[in-house]
């Protein structure tokens, strides 16, 4: 039956990285311990091989689902009673961001749309934006307050994304929100709409990058793709009357036509649009400016430098599905140049 759990046991061998002995064959795997707990060798676990066993470029690994030793007499801390990933195994409470002190009365609400008008959003189109557009921000607004709402459309686990701790690690995110179905960051907020708002106007973030997690989704589809998410996260910010911009996803090398230059990714997203964004071309990139200006609707194209070779020897993530930064410079530059516009919009407040 299409949609079954493909479940095994298994034997912890090793931990850093994480190997589980499966059938009798060691296969790489990883586990949420935020919501698991800490794995070691021989413990016997169930794991999720459906990854794996399709061989999935992004998700070629097993992922645990229970730790039979030492998971199943865990006590969960604090008082909260919201539910994430709510009506499935592992549905566990929150204490969610929308609730912090200030909100849930006539007057907060009221502080809270005027505030959020002050606080620029830049839209992301996956995953590998992030990191070149918080340094991007930093060297732009020095000493600004940038942090990351993450959302559905990649990785779901906030724990799951080296980037957003080596950021985190060197002060270029202030923070981490993760919006319902993502879970698991510093934060968690049930709807990107709540993250946007708490993040501007109870946690005093100067600027918000909001996007998927790693790994996208995609099916070869026009709407059937982690892509998507950006849609629904730019209305949630128009919504709040955030300023807001979308970083374009684009590419010199991509293997597959649909994603050279503009990426359809952001064609599709910028014909389904409700209103007008800001879409930011890395200076000099004309050719690619003309796509964008034939793309629909009414939006305003911005124009921003990339500091690539700052950027790579900053010694931040610098690759892409395989591809280093000189293998495909624009899409780091798209990210680069959108993040400097955040910074220079952050800059003039």
């Amino acid at each position: 039956m299409s949609g079954r759990l493909r479940l095994r046991r298994g034997v912890v061998v090793a931990t850093d990285p994480l190997v589980v002995e499966v059938d009798g064959a060691e296969r790489p795997a990883w586990a949420d311990t935020t919501l698991l707990g800490e794995m070691g060798e021989g413990d016997e676990v169930v794991v999720n091989v459906a990854a794996l066993d399709l061989g999935l470029g992004s998700g070629g690994f097993d992922v645990v689902h229970v730790n039979l030793t030492r998971g199943l007499d865990q006590q969960a801390d604090g008082e909260e009673h919201v539910i994430k990933l709510n009506y499935t195994s592992l549905q566990h409470a929150v204490e969610p961001v929308e609730g912090l002190p200030g909100q849930g009365t006539a007057e907060g609400e009221a502080e809270s749309a005027a505030a959020s008008a002050h606080a620029p959003v830049l839209v992301l189109p996956l995953h590998g934006h992030l990191a070149p557009a918080a340094w991007a921000v930093s060297r732009a607004a020095p000493g600004s307050r940038v942090g990351y709402v993450q959302t559905g459309g990649g990785a779901l686990p906030g724990s799951f994304s080296r980037d957003v701790a080596e950021l985190r690690e060197r002060g270029l995110l202030c923070g981490h929100i993760t919006a319902a179905p993502a879970y698991g960051g510093e934060h968690d907020a049930l709807s990107t709409a709540g993250a946007l708002d708490a993040a501007a106007n109870r946690l005093g973030w100067d600027a918000l990058l909001v996007g998927p997690g790693p790994g996208i989704i995609g099916s070869g589809t026009e709407f059937g793709h982690g892509g998507m998410a950006a849609l629904d996260s730019a209305h949630a910010a128009l919504s709040l009357r955030l300023p807001t911009t979308l970083s374009p996803r684009l590419s010199s090398s991509d293997p597959r036509d649909r994603h050279v230059d503009v990426s359809h990714h952001t064609y599709t997203v910028l014909e389904l649009l409700l209103a007008p964004v800001d879409v930011v071309v890395p200076a000099g990139e004309e050719a690619i400016a003309a796509a964008l200006e034939e793309a629909p609707g009414r939006h305003r194209l911005r124009s921003a430098p990339a500091d690539l070779a700052g950027y790579e020897a900053a010694g931040l993530p610098s690759r892409t599905m395989g591809r280093s930064l000189a293998e495909d410079p624009l899409f780091f530059a798209a990210a680069l140049a959108a993040g400097c516009a955040l910074g220079e919009q952050v800059a003039a407040r």
